[in-house]
């Protein structure tokens, strides 16, 4: 890793955070699971409350019109439950407003625990639902989309439980996953094939959130590994940014890569509040962000 990539830390004391977007001004909003509720933090470096949405939720991304819309796990990280648990679902809040439901099911399949999501460049939101995580008993494994007039369609569903979490969409329209379970990424092209990625280094590669550079390459947060794992667009390991003790997710804003680290695994029921936000210089930058709204926001 070069000495430009070397990660700074940005903010700390953060319970459970995932998913990080960026606004137009800069400040980062990103979802802290244990505290059920999303923060922002702005170029002083202090971290506030955004909105309090309940349960658990698990990742949030930027709408169209300054909305965010938010994965809500219905309210576990591990065998931790919420104080106060909400309905699997798709949320969507604006700052220091309260949380509306888009959608608890798709095509008649009840949300489980959706986990990652993002705007494709045709305004569809799609996300992953992997419900909870649990490999001994493990749920249904699902890749949803949700329509800007509010229609959804089945991406993926999947034939084995594999827990799709971290994806992203390609300026083709693909859609690229992590798979915690199997330590492997995958893709969907527009027709519907499917691609195997590959399995990640390691001995138990724990992938979680996923952004795409500017220059296609996929950047892959892995909890066990301390980092993230670079792929070239046909899964060949490019590289390793070592950054925080377990990252949960990342977003880019231009050259500045933005991850989030829980720090520990999700093996207590007790809350751990020692999360962490890092910036990462990355040369080249990110993809085009796309921003979508999904009925009336």
């Amino acid at each position: 890793m070069s000495s430009s990539q070397s990660p700074v830390l940005v903010a700390e004391d953060l319970g459970w955070p995932e998913g990080p977007s960026v606004r137009p001004d800069g400040s980062v909003v990103f979802v802290e699971c244990y505290r059920s509720q999303l923060s922002v933090v702005g170029s002083d470096g202090e971290k506030r409350q955004f909105a309090y949405v309940t349960g658990a939720p698990n990742s949030c991304v930027l709408g169209a019109e300054g909305e965010f819309y938010i994965c809500q796990n219905g309210g576990t990280v591990g065998p931790w439950r919420a104080a106060e648990m909400t309905v699997p679902s798709i949320q969507r809040v604006r700052e220091g407003g309260e949380a509306e439901f888009v959608a608890t099911e798709i095509d008649g399949i009840k949300c489980n625990g959706p986990n990652d999501l993002v705007f494709a460049a045709d305004g569809r939101l799609v996300f992953t639902d992997p419900g909870t995580y649990n490999p001994d008993d493990p749920d249904p494994s699902y890749i949803f989309s949700i329509a800007p007039d509010g229609s959804t369609s089945v991406v993926v569903a999947f034939p084995e439980p594999v827990f799709p979490n971290g994806l992203a969409v390609e300026a083709d329209g693909s859609v690229v996953w992590s798979e915690s379970y199997t330590g492997h990424v995958g893709r969907v092209r527009p027709d519907g094939a499917i691609e195997d990625l590959g399995r990640m280094p390691g001995e138990n590669p724990v992938l979680d959130g996923m952004k795409i550079g500017a220059d296609g390459r996929l950047y892959v947060t892995d909890l066990v590994a301390g980092g993230l794992h670079i792929l070239q667009p046909d899964g060949t390991v490019d590289g390793f940014i070592d950054c925080g003790a377990a990252p949960t997710n990342c977003a880019f804003d231009g050259e500045t890569l933005w991850v989030t680290d829980a720090t520990v695994l999700a093996a207590s029921a007790e809350p751990n509040l020692a999360g962490r936000l890092w910036r990462v210089h990355v040369p080249g930058g990110g993809a085009p962000t796309h921003y979508g709204s999904i009925g009336s926001a």
